[in-house]
């Protein structure tokens, strides 16, 4: 297996963290290698042990940044303290008993990413597997039975007979299930890779799935004006609105479990089942009488018009009743409002005004300032493999779980933090408090270490207030939605 090794001559921190725009490139050399089994691919526990004691004389391991997918860069310093990384490449363990554990070792990461909620199996309880391998063939089934249903439906209402040929039949129950069939591939692509999502802006995805229902059903509105195409027209319209499907039901679960203080979510969702039907039949009864109004059904323009019109009082309803709920919980959006509120006036919002001020509709990467989280070792570096600048870094930062820094070659302000092994979501609401006194502080011309160490040292002094000031006023400090990137993670080891 190729590996490559790379050797940068030092240069001095002072060069990091005082510069501005200009970015100097750095001097290095590219050496690869290959062996059949390198001396630095060892197990678990033998990474975790300092190099130095098993290599003397020759560089030892200070860091490892890992990766998701089982790749790791190792940081390596010689005597001569010049910088080294090593490329590592996963290889899977060899366990006979890895297809009856749990962990399911045998199985690619991107499998599992897809279809097992992240951190399993210890983010669920121990019967959620068996469970699930269970429920899967009980769907399959399921659907089976309603496969051959639809075609008995479609008998019923003449398309092809008992008495007669069943071919048609048959034709059109495989059409309108195929039909559904891509529909429900929308819905399993949004839990396979957005399931992560929901969790932290439950609001927000549940009035997107308005939306992007809304654009499922003009599809389907245009039907009439394309007979010749109501299969892929009526196909692309169920695709649409399974996405939207795939996004409303788990944000709203979420919202039902926001509702459910007392843990009766049975109940609460049993009830709200009430009041859904009770809103299904009166709109379709109204829907009814609109048809039946003289001259609509002839003209698709009116029908046309009534439908947006109804749909976007529709879409205003949605935002309005997204805008009253009130979650003690902080994620990502009520973080910063809280931060930021904390930064410049030593308080902090309570539960209903923090709600209120939350913007629903807004993505993070355009709420300000901007932050980027699980950024690699060498960007925060500015680009320069410097063990001085690596060794100031590491020593700034040796308290926390995480490492910021401000991007200078960027015009408008910006921070990257790249997060350590262990950071929780504390970790991630510290580097905000950060972030945000840095922003209201910033001073380009300044020494950009001293500023970065300043921060650090007023966030130890008000930290502990602003967590106080959060419990006072009824948050909910145990249950911070801030998720940790998994993408990249520093491991220390040996100090410089």
């Amino acid at each position: 297996m190729a590996s490559t090794l790379q050797l940068s001559f030092p240069t001095s921190a002072s060069d990091y963290f005082t510069r501005t725009k200009k970015t100097r490139t750095p001097r290095h050399l590219q050496i690869v290698f290959s062996s059949p089994q390198p001396n630095f691919q060892r197990g678990e526990e033998d990474s975790h042990q300092p190099y130095h004691c098993r290599n003397e004389g020759k560089p030892h391991v200070i860091l490892v940044e890992r990766y998701g997918n089982g790749t790791a860069k190792r940081f390596l310093v010689d005597d001569a303290l010049q910088l080294e990384t090593i490329y590592e490449e996963h290889t899977p363990r060899s366990n006979k008993s890895q297809f009856s554990s749990t962990n399911l070792y045998w199985l690619p990461d991107t499998i599992k990413d897809f279809i097992l909620p992240a951190g399993f199996p210890g983010s669920v309880s121990n019967d959620y597997l068996q469970y699930m391998l269970l429920q899967f063939p009980t769907n399959v089934t399921a659907w089976i039975c309603q496969t051959l249903v639809t075609s008995s439906l479609l008998k019923a209402v003449g398309v092809g007979s008992f008495s007669g040929s069943t071919a048609a039949a048959s034709a059109a129950a495989i059409r309108w299930v195929s039909k559904d069939g891509i529909g429900a591939l929308g819905r399993l692509f949004i839990g396979g890779r957005f399931g992560n999502l929901f969790d932290d802006d439950p609001k927000q995805w549940r009035l997107y799935a308005d939306f992007i229902g809304s654009a499922g059903s003009i599809f389907d509105l245009t039907t009439p004006l394309y007979p010749a195409y109501f299969l892929p027209l009526a196909s692309l319209g169920n695709l649409t609105k399974a996405v939207a499907r795939g996004l409303k039901d788990p944000s709203f679960r979420v919202i039902q479990y926001h509702f459910a203080i007392s843990g009766n979510l049975g109940e609460v969702a049993a009830k709200e089942e009430v009041w859904e039907v009770t809103a299904q039949l009166l709109g379709l009864g109204l829907g009814v009488l609109i048809l039946d109004t003289p001259g609509l059904v002839r003209s698709y323009p009116i029908l046309a018009i009534t439908w947006m019109g109804t749909r976007l009082l529709h879409l205003w309803l949605r935002y309005q009743s997204l805008s009253v709920l009130q979650f003690n919980t902080i994620n990502l959006k009520r973080a910063r409002i809280l931060v930021k509120s904390h930064v410049l006036h030593s308080s902090v919002p309570g539960i209903t005004d923090c709600n209120r001020e939350e913007n629903i509709l807004l993505w993070q990467r355009f709420i300000k300032p901007r932050i980027i989280f699980g950024v690699p070792l060498e960007e925060i570096m500015g680009g320069e493999r410097s063990v001085s600048t690596l060794k100031a870094l590491m020593k700034l930062y040796e308290k926390e779980k995480f490492i910021l820094v401000v991007n200078k070659q960027q015009i408008e302000f910006e921070v990257l933090v790249s997060f350590k092994v262990g950071a929780t979501g504390m970790s991630v609401l510290r580097s905000l408090w950060q972030t945000y006194w840095l922003h209201e502080k910033w001073d380009s011309f300044g020494d950009a270490f001293d500023q970065l160490a300043q921060s650090l040292k007023e966030m130890d002094d008000n930290f502990e207030d602003f967590i106080q000031q959060l419990n006072m006023t009824g948050w909910d400090t145990q249950q911070i939605n801030l998720k940790v990137p998994k993408e990249i993670s520093i491991d220390e080891l040996d100090p410089i």
